[in-house]
């Protein structure tokens, strides 16, 4: 094996006695010490369905590890229910808890001197977390999803996360009633796996898919099938073959591979924040990469699939479909995809599809053919203007206009802008301001599903706007902008809108703009003063402190 880490390690004179004695001590007989030790970073915890069913894939491959000759060593990190801190302070924690498993997972590997990593994670920032590691460390690694969640049911209709937020809006408004939305969030979530339709989750395990990081197929597998624990089996033997090759992360994390993770990313019609993890990720692969890439791949690439929040399935169904790799081969054949690009397993991304169709089966209606696309262009928008000079987010997939100008309606909390919506304050033609919510001012930048539920339950959905700093939960919908970059805290102007003041929000011509001259926004700026800081101690103040603009990725190195 080509540059065992551990071996070094190991073998330094007195050293090497009393480290094969603590190995020995887990497990560890005479023959193994020349085997790879694989750190198993496992995400498993009862905090949250998507993580519930991580110990077992997670034991399903320390034995394949075994049998195809190396030695795991399994070690835990965290995870934050974003569905459960949703609308809470906790939410703040949720984009930290990237970059703390990110830390814990490079703390791990590089303590104990490990030769690969297969990291098994479920919930939103397990994901993007892990694949940091990954660049960071660049020894042979494999990313193992742990499932998407199967559908609820209820009256003949099928429930995700998002039915339920809906629900709340709907009833406050006197559509539906209690016992309906209570039936609704007794139905929806079923068991064990990440929200089920094409949100953050299913989005991030799709683009690592696309990107060769994990294996063919198998980012939209049920987390209760059998095929998940096997496709884990399987994603083992290909690491420890990556060891034995050393074919590394930054082999396959090139520039191409982002290039396809994006054009994947548009063409499910997934979250908003693979923007930002997405930059993430190649920060730490010291892959050169822009928010404004993501604008140019955008323009080229057609949303193919009809998925959740917007559409009408679920990730169950788009795996049923052909899932990821019937997408990827539909933009190969098309120019859209990057054929050449190294892909885990030793293979091209061209290799992997060759035995996939150029057209998606006739049987099925949720992945289009690329002649008759759900949109021309994918739906991952990046707005700039005098409210965002460095950039910010839309998800336009869903909504009939892509335009509104309208009456500023400023609100300086998530909890503050919810308490209006619920109240009946926000008319049609209103454009909500959410601000001091980024990545500094939150800090964390939280997510804004609440209201955005809140909005489309109110029938109000594409019918008013709202900009943030703060993020939207890949279940948003409607015309929404986030991401918006510099934040308010740091003196953009998002924090100079008075209430009444004319916002426009244009995603066609790719414009957010504050409709008020020059001079105003300048004295206005010069009147502005910096929040107290929420938070003076502890992880949040030290993320405030160390935190780079959304723009970047919101990263702390």
């Amino acid at each position: 094996m080509a540059d065992n880490r551990r071996s070094k390690v190991i073998t330094q004179g007195v050293a090497r006695s009393p480290n094969r004695s603590m190995l020995r001590a887990v497990g560890f007989g005479d023959d193994d010490f020349d085997k790879p030790i694989v750190g198993i970073a496992n995400g498993y915890s009862t905090i949250t369905p998507c993580n519930l069913g991580l110990g077992i894939l997670s034991k399903r491959a320390e034995g394949a590890l075994k049998e195809a000759g190396a030695m795991p060593q399994m070690f835990g990190t965290i995870t934050v229910s974003d569905g459960i801190s949703m609308g809470t302070e906790g939410m703040k924690y949720s984009l930290v808890s990237r970059e703390v498993i990110a830390d814990s997972i490079e703390t791990a590997i590089n303590a104990q001197s490990m030769d690969g990593l297969l990291a098994v994670g479920g919930c939103d920032k397990n994901m993007p977390g892990a694949m940091i590691a990954m660049a960071r460390l660049n020894i042979p690694a494999i990313f193992v999803y742990g499932g998407t969640i199967k559908p609820g049911h209820y009256d003949g209709r099928d429930l995700d996360i998002v039915s339920v937020f809906e629900a709340v809006g709907a009833y406050s408004f006197g559509k539906i009633s209690d016992e309906e939305r209570l039936e609704i969030e007794r139905h929806a979530i079923p068991g064990a796996g990440s929200c089920g339709g094409m949100y953050t989750a299913n989005t991030m395990s799709s683009v690592f898919e696309a990107m060769g990081m994990s294996l063919l197929n198998s980012s939209t597998m049920a987390a209760e099938d059998e095929e998940k624990a096997d496709s884990t089996a399987d994603s083992a033997r290909v690491l420890v073959d990556a060891i034995r090759t050393q074919r590394l992360p930054r082999d396959i994390l090139t520039r191409k591979a982002f290039e396809n993770a994006i054009a994947v990313a548009n063409a499910i019609g997934g979250s908003t924040n693979a923007v930002l993890h997405l930059l993430a990720i190649a920060h730490a692969a010291e892959v050169p990469l822009t928010i404004d890439d993501f604008e140019t791949i955008r323009e080229r690439v057609p949303v193919l699939c009809d998925l959740k929040p917007s559409g009408r399935y679920v990730a169950v169904n788009f795996h049923a479909a052909g899932g990821v790799p019937q997408v990827m081969k539909i933009l190969l054949a098309n120019g859209a995809l990057h054929g050449d690009a190294l892909t885990i397993t030793g293979q091209t991304v061209e290799e992997v599809l060759a035995d996939i169709p150029d057209e998606p089966r006739t049987d099925q209606d949720v992945i289009r053919p690329w002649s008759e696309p759900m949109y021309e262009q994918g739906h991952l928008v990046v707005l700039k203007g005098n409210l965002a000079s460095e950039g910010s987010v839309a998800k336009i997939t869903g909504i009939k206009s892509h335009t509104i100008t309208g009456p500023a309606r400023v609100f300086e909390s998530e909890e503050s802008c919810l308490q209006a919506i619920m109240g009946g304050s926000i008319k049609e033609g209103d454009v909500v301001v959410v601000r001091y919510e980024g990545p500094v001012g939150g800090p964390g930048m939280r997510e804004m599903l609440a209201p955005t539920s809140a909005i489309i339950g109110a029938g109000l959905g594409g019918k008013v706007g709202l900009i943030t700093d703060g993020r939207f939960s890949g279940g948003s919908h409607g015309l929404v902008v986030g991401h918006v970059a510099p934040e308010a805290a740091l003196g953009g102007p998002l924090g100079l809108i008075e209430e009444g003041d004319s916002i426009t929000i244009d995603a066609d011509t790719r414009i957010l703009q504050l409709n008020i001259s020059d001079e105003e926004l300048e004295k206005r700026r010069a009147a502005w003063q910096p929040p107290t800081p929420r938070y003076t101690r502890g992880v949040l103040a030290k993320y405030a402190k160390l935190v780079s603009s959304s723009s970047l990725g919101a990263v702390t190195d």
